[in-house]
């Protein structure tokens, strides 16, 4: 299987930060109501400074769910990616 997003393990944390390609309040709400799986838009977590939010056309991917939960979350997450 190919992969769908590439994404470096950070050097501290439980997180991953994501760019996506769409709005990013419109990814996390379609992602749980198709996928049931939740994500943070990363512009809830940034500030709008001179007209830009740093977190804006990101999500934030917390790995808090044991690794199971967290891997069935990953496939959910690229099949809904791989539909749009």
């Amino acid at each position: 299987m190919e992969p769908v997003y590439s994404l470096t393990m950070p050097d501290a944390g439980f997180y991953f930060w994501m760019h996506v390609h769409i709005d990013d309040d419109v990814f996390a709400r379609r992602l749980y109501e198709e996928k049931n799986v939740t994500v943070l838009p990363g512009r809830f977590l940034g500030r709008d400074i001179n007209g830009c939010n740093p977190g804006a056309s990101h999500i934030r991917l917390a790995l808090v769910a044991p690794p199971d939960e967290c891997a069935e979350a990953a496939h959910r997450l690229r099949d809904f990616m791989q539909s749009l």
